[in-house]
């Protein structure tokens, strides 16, 4: 099983940008706890806190897949030496107008510019693996391994990020963990732009060319829609679960529970990368999805915090598959010249996704419990495999690539 990837490790200038893709992505989760803490900080409200942290994940969402499509035509390095350094200077600035009492519209605006010039950088990544393993069928084993060990660094990265900020805004000011965020987008993406040999080529617009929007291609239409509800199911379980465990008097064991979450699909991750799988990930995409609907009613049947980490442990393994699958859907579907936007999108749908269940599982947790509270990752899923209905005629041509 591990053979595969002790190729993609042997793939001259692999880990080269993928390490440096890795440290730019940790700010992806840092900012916005980051914002969290200072906004309460600052003004004492939770509700402003998550109203500033939730307009800035939708903008980022409209903006990124337009830096992705940048990316496409004019290169990663030119558009990262271009918006990085926009985003860090309009963090700085949400950080010195908060902090210096200028007014509410001041820092909110620096803040969702600053998402705004906020790249894709899991996208552009993966569009380097699929450039230098060759996008041709006899590279295809070992793509789904590039994209099962970037999967396996988003959980790295959404493990220890949330840590890192936490522990800074905490020990030594809250808006530390946001000068940690700015310092590793710097380094991570100094390093990453000096590798020039992995860079995929530009398609530039050529002139009087016909373009099809992305969101205009049936195939990613037909996986946008359930990426949607596969955001709103991964933001309500967290919901719930930091619910249960106050609800429980365990607030320490908050961390752990989505800790053992993110394991269960780092470990899918790690496996799904190491086979060579024979279905299509069309077939294997609904087919967990379906599977994962089923493990996630088990959630409503969890009482104790003991059975509550088995039971997350056993859903993440749906976690990692399930979006590689579509990554894999989405990237067959497009030209070489749209895959990068094309990522971007995909992930703009899971954005979109973990700002829907927030009223619906905060009314059922403060009226009902948070044990019930379960149900909105549940019907979640169930909105995920009924988006399939739509686009049966598609998912039939899916399944089959």
């Amino acid at each position: 099983m591990l053979s595969p990837y002790r190729k993609l490790f042997a793939t001259p200038g692999g880990l080269a940008f993928s390490i440096p893709g890795l440290i730019a992505r940790l700010p992806i989760a840092m900012t916005y706890l980051s914002v969290t803490f200072i906004v309460v900080h600052e003004t004492g409200s939770y509700t402003l806190a998550g109203t500033i942290s939730t307009g800035a994940a939708l903008i980022n969402a409209a903006f990124s897949p337009i830096w992705s499509r940048k990316a496409d035509q004019l290169g990663q390095s030119k558009i990262l030496r271009y918006t990085i350094p926009a985003y860090i200077i309009f963090g700085l600035l949400f950080i010195f107008t908060i902090t210096h009492n200028a007014p509410t519209l001041i820092w909110m605006s620096s803040i969702f510019i600053a998402e705004a010039f906020l790249p894709n950088i899991g996208g552009l990544v993966r569009r380097r693996w699929l450039h230098i393993l060759g996008e041709k069928e006899a590279g295809r084993p070992l793509i789904n391994t590039a994209y099962s060990f970037e999967a396996l660094i988003d959980e790295i990265v959404f493990t220890i990020g949330p840590l890192i900020a936490s522990a800074a805004a905490i020990s030594i000011a809250p808006q530390a963990g946001m000068y940690f965020a700015f310092s590793f987008m710097s380094v991570g993406t100094g390093l990453y732009i000096l590798q020039r040999r992995s860079e995929p080529p530009q398609h530039p617009i050529i002139k009087g060319e016909k373009r099809t929007a992305v969101l205009a291609i049936p195939h990613v239409q037909a996986v946008f829609l359930p990426y949607i509800f596969l955001g709103a199911f991964f933001m309500s379980t967290t919901l719930s679960t930091i619910a249960f465990a106050d609800q429980h008097n365990a607030k320490s064991s908050t961390g752990l529970l989505l800790a053992i979450w993110s394991f269960g699909s780092a470990v899918a991750a790690v496996i799904n990368g190491g086979l060579r799988w024979k279905m299509a990930d069309g077939k294997k995409f609904i087919y967990l999805i379906v599977a994962m609907f089923f493990a996630t009613i088990a959630l409503l049947f969890s009482h104790t915090i003991f059975v509550l980490g088995i039971v997350l442990f056993l859903n993440g393994f749906g976690v990692a598959p399930i979006l590689v699958a579509g990554y894999s859907i989405v990237e067959k579907s497009v030209s070489a010249a749209k895959v990068t936007e094309t990522f971007a999108w995909i992930l703009a749908g899971l954005q979109i996704g973990n700002a829907i269940p927030g009223p619906f599982s905060g009314y059922i947790i403060d009226n009902y419990g948070a044990d019930k509270s379960f149900i909105v990752p549940v019907i979640a899923l169930l909105l995920a495999i009924l988006s399939f209905i739509p686009y049966r005629k598609v998912w039939r041509v899916l399944v089959k690539i």
